[in-house]
């Protein structure tokens, strides 16, 4: 009988020593809580592992615990051998010198006796360093920006478990979890810890912390039409064990800097209605970013606590122009509308209640009217 995909990764992960742990970026509460929560199993059981995400995460998230030890990069490089061959000749001393103004490094190797020839020097190159690739929350490997860019060996050498929720993954994986029903990529993971807690209990007040952020997160505080009783059971699962959830409300929806206040301030300015009135739209430019003092990620949030709230909408779009790239978040607020369709127009993906693009080379002023004009486009030919 073919084994589950949670059996296959319980499997590998035991199997692994050194494990390379990977989220997307502009990472989210799910991305972040699912990475963090993953990080202190995979150490519990011992193994050598790495969590990375590549860029810096929203000033939200910086309670949550060990958030510290989450790095923005890492060597997927091999070693680089060079191997002398001793059968004719003993070495009396190794040494190097390096010669930065002609970009040079020499290797010094000093005889007893006799001469090195060429035939004796060859070259090769070591394994990667990991052996197994976890990537959470994201619905293919573009998703991870520099963290895959250039890497393509170690992706293609190395094991990958892709573990998501997305409607749109890619199935990238050697083993691909990829589970539709769950509300995020944390609910996933609280099945794949009660599987690798048979030596040992895993799930600890911290790892519930970061899951049941993941959760709340993804779920808009489980005001989101993708709340589900499993997701409602699971997070009942981690407060019993542990799980700080008004440390997770104060953080993530009480707390603001005064940066993201003005930021949102400009943001609600902006807001626009479709001549029919069927969705909203705001958008956010790189000088409102730069008079405010706000990061790209002080957008996160502003189109679930506030856009979505407008009356007799389907939908909300946020437009948030970065320094090279056109970002786009949309939300589901009526049933039956997924949004998961309008941003895979633009190359994008997510599911039917939330998703995200991306336009490399966009701006606001040279492209927000033809963006607005294929929602509209959209929306006419759904009736």
């Amino acid at each position: 009988m073919e084994l589950t995909p949670k059996q296959q990764t319980t499997e590998q992960i035991r199997a692994a020593e050194k494990i390379l742990v990977l989220t997307h970026f502009n990472p989210d509460g799910d991305a972040l809580g699912s990475l963090l929560a993953l990080y202190l199993v995979l150490k519990k059981l011992d193994k050598d592992v790495t969590a990375v995400v590549p860029e810096a995460f929203p000033a939200t998230f910086s309670f949550m615990p060990n958030i510290s030890e989450i790095h923005n990069s890492y060597s997927g490089t091999k070693d680089f051998i060079i191997t002398i061959d001793t059968t004719k000749v003993k070495v009396d001393r190794l040494g190097y010198k390096h010669v930065p103004e002609e970009n040079k490094l020499n290797i010094v190797i000093t005889p007893n006796s006799g001469t090195f020839r060429r035939e004796d020097v060859s070259f090769s190159y070591g394994s990667f360093k990991y052996d197994l690739i976890i990537v959470l929350d994201s619905s293919d490997l573009e998703r991870l920006g520099t963290l895959y860019e250039g890497q393509n060996a170690l992706f293609y050498e190395t094991p990958v478990i892709n573990i998501d929720h997305h409607a749109g993954n890619d199935f990238f994986g050697k083993i691909n979890w990829v589970d539709l029903t769950s509300t995020s990529t944390s609910e996933i993971l609280v099945s794949l810890i009660e599987s690798l807690a048979r030596e040992k209990p895993l799930l600890d007040e911290d790892i519930a912390t970061a899951l049941l952020t993941g959760i709340i997160t993804d779920t808009g505080s489980f005001q989101n039409a993708n709340t589900t009783p499993k997701s409602l059971t699971v997070a009942a699962q981690l407060v019993a064990a542990g799980a700080r959830q008004q440390e997770i409300i104060r953080h993530v929806f009480k707390t603001k800097p005064l940066s993201t206040l003005k930021l949102w301030g400009k943001i609600l300015e902006s807001v626009r209605a479709d001549q029919d009135g069927r969705f909203i739209w705001a958008k956010v430019s790189k000088t409102d970013l730069m008079e405010t003092g706000a990061s790209e990620n002080e957008t996160s949030g502003v189109i679930d606590e506030l856009l979505k709230s407008a009356p007799n909408i389907d939908f909300a779009l946020l437009l948030v122009e970065r320094e090279d790239v056109m970002h786009g978040s949309l939300r589901a607020v009526a049933s039956g509308v997924d949004v998961s369709s309008i941003a895979k127009m633009f190359g994008g993906g997510g599911h039917e209640a939330a998703a995200a693009f991306q336009i490399p080379g966009a701006s606001l002023l040279a492209n927000e009217g033809e963006i607005i004009e294929k929602v509209r486009e959209f929306q006419r030919k759904r009736g």
